[in-house]
């Protein structure tokens, strides 16, 4: 009896040492990084979001959400140089390089809807790039507004399905906050899609890239899988840049 009283014990210590310390298991916030490229500042009521603005005064815009301990500004050259003719808008999340407050799901769809509707106001046409976490962010973005194309880059069916293998033993729908639930979205997105797959992605597996595909419908939705490359590594490939100009350029 004190044995599973024990047993008992320690699960409950240790389900809620995971719900109160969860967020440190999803977000990796970047240090404020010096860099030479234009920032924009966008003031909600309790954050300001720093959003690094490359090409600036083209009618056609790409809007990027990097993944959960990305340093967007340090892609800033090979977005230069692969998208000439459009403005790219890489979005530093709350916490991270330079912007205040804390992330949540809830704060950074709500300031990435708000972003979105302001670069509205000054192109045509935007194009939106979800690598990782942001591929949560992007769907929720494309689901609900008129975005020209999609793309996600390492992206998974939802957090909590991660969460739920990396924790089998916890109910984690009921402990998880944060769920990003990119495929219970996939039905509103009307957007051209491209999912950018890494051949051995160590963090987001396979499984949870190709259940999100399925998720789609089929003539909307291109699937790539680039060979020898990691989670981490798939923009190091030479494909990368090349796949996402040929698409967001169709």
């Amino acid at each position: 009896m004190r044995i599973l009283i024990s047993i008992l014990f320690i699960y409950l210590c240790a389900g809620t040492y995971l719900f109160f310390s969860q967020r440190s298991f999803i977000y990796f916030p970047t240090p404020n990084a010096e860099h030479p490229y234009n920032e924009e500042n966008y003031k909600f009521k309790d954050a300001i979001v720093k959003v690094v603005v490359l090409n600036k005064g083209n009618n056609g815009a790409i809007l990027y959400f990097g993944g959960n301990g990305e340093a967007v500004e340090y892609n800033a050259l090979n977005f230069i140089q692969t998208f000439p003719n459009k403005t790219v808008y890489l979005v530093k999340y709350r916490g991270y390089g330079g912007s205040s407050g804390e992330p949540s799901e809830a704060k950074l769809y709500s300031d990435a809807l708000s972003i979105f509707d302001n670069l509205k106001q000054k192109h045509s046409e935007i194009s939106v790039i979800g690598r990782s976490l942001g591929s949560g962010v992007a769907t929720f973005v494309a689901s609900i507004r008129n975005v020209k194309r999609l793309v996600l880059v390492t992206p998974y069916d939802s957090i909590e399905s991660l969460a739920q293998k990396s924790f089998p033993l916890f109910p984690m729908s009921f402990l998880l906050k944060d769920k990003y639930d990119s495929i219970s979205r996939v039905d509103s997105i009307k957007a051209k899609t491209l999912l950018l797959v890494a051949e051995n992605d160590q963090v987001i597996a396979k499984p949870h890239s190709d259940k999100l595909a399925k998720a789609f419908l089929q003539s909307l939705v291109t699937k790539v899988v680039i060979n020898n490359t990691g989670h981490n590594t798939i923009s190091n490939s030479r494909n990368y840049y090349d796949l996402l100009y040929k698409f967001i350029s169709e």
